[in-house]
């Protein structure tokens, strides 16, 4: 983990772990520490410029319903006391909101923004298909210092266990959907019109349905949307992903390239860089789905492999 979070580490293990032993002993087994949930730190992120907001030391430190009505109260009382005796920067009110006393249910659910049955580690099929998919990363990210109970925990590992495999299929088709109308179709559409306004949000719509593909297809969450290229990079170990989307990103826009240009559904514009780019990313996501067997269909146009998905279950 990132140096922050090992400020977080030993603000626990010397300060933390002191409180509640000597001022809650008889409730220390049932209560679960770490840092987790929102704030660029909890993901190992933060750098000086992360630092000019919501920063400092601090834990989470979780508990049941039950055990929050008996103790938790005070407990919290506690640990803002201990929080306020020490020296730090930047300790605005939102970062002790993401600190500090809560319960295992209302961490999960305030995150994911669905109501989640953290005691039966379980999640409908109607509350994955609701839930923030963009948080998932959030929910699960950190690092558990201490979890006797293990609630907190099996809550945590059954998130990490990845989405249902419909949940998950569906969740690609709807990125292949996205990426092969964005990208492959309307940005051709938009740039033979000029309208470059909905050119470059067709663009920008193509780069994060193809990490959002990427991370799907490597049975990963990514995290929020400004660490996702980052998180990315790290995943893609030859680099070859990455340094597609980096060249995307960077691609301007090319008004010469569809001058006297008809637009053509079924011709594409090798002219336009990002229209080759596009193809190029379209080509690796389609060789990464034959690879774990979910598509028998060919072809870049993603829009192509969306039936198969659904439908080829036994493929892999």
């Amino acid at each position: 983990m990132s140096g922050v979070t090992d400020k977080n580490r030993y603000f626990y293990d010397n300060y933390i772990a002191k409180l509640i032993h000597d001022r809650f002993g008889g409730y220390e087994s049932r209560i679960a520490v770490g840092i987790a949930g929102e704030g660029s730190d909890c993901f190992g992120y933060d750098d000086e410029i992360s630092r000019d907001h919501d920063f400092g030391t601090g834990v989470c430190l979780w508990l049941t319903d039950e055990d929050m009505d008996l103790f938790g109260y005070q407990l919290s009382i506690a640990y803002n006391e201990l929080v306020d005796s020490k020296s730090r920067s930047y300790y605005t009110e939102r970062l002790r909101a993401r600190r500090g006393v809560k319960t295992i249910h209302n961490f999960y659910s305030d995150i994911l923004q669905v109501d989640c049955d953290t005691g039966k580690c379980i999640l409908t099929e109607n509350d994955w298909c609701r839930l923030d998919h963009s948080c998932l990363k959030t929910a699960t990210n950190g690092e558990v210092f201490r979890d006797d109970l293990g609630i907190f925990t099996n809550f945590r590992n059954y998130l990490l266990n990845y989405y249902p495999e419909n949940i998950w299929r569906r969740r690609i088709s709807e990125e292949l959907h996205r990426y092969a109308s964005s990208i492959q179709v309307n940005y051709a559409r938009c740039m033979t019109r000029k309208d470059i306004v909905a050119a470059e949000l067709c663009k920008a719509t193509g780069i994060d349905s193809a990490m959002e593909l990427f991370f799907l297809l490597r049975r990963e969450y990514p995290p929020y949307y400004k660490w996702k290229y980052r998180a990315l990079s790290e995943l893609d170990r030859d680099g070859d992903f990455s340094e597609k989307i980096t060249e995307l990103a960077a691609a301007n826009l090319s008004i010469e390239a569809w001058e006297d240009t008809k637009y053509r559904p079924n011709r594409l514009n090798y002219k336009d860089r990002i229209v080759s780019l596009s193809e190029e990313i379209a080509s690796k996501i389609e060789q990464m789905m034959i690879k774990t067997g979910l598509t028998s269909a060919k072809g870049r146009y993603l829009e192509l492999h969306v039936d198969s998905v659904l439908k080829n279950k036994g493929a892999n």
